[in-house]
């Protein structure tokens, strides 16, 4: 068993399923004392099934909410070390069809609610001096998507803001970066239609899509120390070679 996160404390959301689950699972591997949140109500089970220490039901759109959560990490373990932004919808529609009420949404789950947990975990953070953020972003953010614009955008709103952040507050001990995986097997990508994932399974050069246990070692990597020290406002990509940059 690693402890190269041994001690640290970590706020994960998205945490019910896919990546988030896998990356709150790799955390308590490897040391961290874990709150898994995510609005779904079984984040509770998956509290108890990977030994996190505590659940919180969270919707991230809720500048409240996300206070009351961070707060409630602070004052149950004295400090906040690690935040992993993993939450997150993905629709489809192509851009002409495409609602704004669709495209408000997408952007307010996917983009807006990274932004609030950010400022609200930076706050703790530089009163303790250090601090880890990772932002779970996408390749399509670098390459775009079919039917996915509204994805594509707040992918790489989320991006441009991890870089931002980082270049604010690396030098205060706060080191924020994203990983931008390709296509993962996960409840949210079981929505989108076969025809779009058998196309895209076709144009990987490793010929599949990757598992949330795939992904869980970069977030790893980017929160421990010193794996993760020089990493500062960088977009790793576990991606099956969809994007090569």
């Amino acid at each position: 068993m690693s402890t190269v996160l041994s001690g640290r404390t970590a706020l994960v959301t998205g945490a019910a399923s896919g990546i988030g689950r896998a990356i709150a699972a790799a955390f308590v591997e490897a040391g961290a004392v874990v709150t898994v949140a995510d609005r779904d109500p079984s984040v509770d089970e998956v509290a108890r099934a990977i030994g996190a220490r505590r659940s919180a039901h969270l919707d991230a759109t809720s500048e409240d909410e996300v206070v009351t959560v961070v707060d409630e990490v602070v004052e149950s373990t004295g400090r906040l070390d690690i935040l992993v932004c993993s939450h997150g919808i993905l629709t489809q529609a192509p851009t002409v069809e495409m609602s704004a009420a669709q495209w408000r949404e997408t952007i307010d789950v996917d983009l807006t609610s990274v932004f609030l947990l950010n400022r609200t975990a930076l706050r703790p953070m530089l009163a303790q001096g250090s601090g880890r953020i990772v932002n779970i972003a996408s390749q399509l953010a670098i390459k775009g998507g079919v039917s996915l614009a509204h994805y594509a955008a707040a992918k790489a709103g989320v991006i441009a803001m991890t870089k931002s952040i980082a270049l604010e507050y690396a030098d205060a001990g706060v080191l924020v970066n994203a990983i931008a995986p390709g296509p993962i097997d996960t409840p949210m990508v079981e929505g989108i239609d076969d025809e779009w994932k058998q196309a895209k399974r076709a144009e990987l050069p490793l010929g599949r899509f990757g598992t949330p246990e795939e992904i869980a070692p970069t977030a790893v990597l980017l929160a421990s120390d010193p794996g993760g020290n020089l990493f500062v406002g960088q977009v790793l990509g576990p991606n099956s070679g969809d994007v090569m940059p």
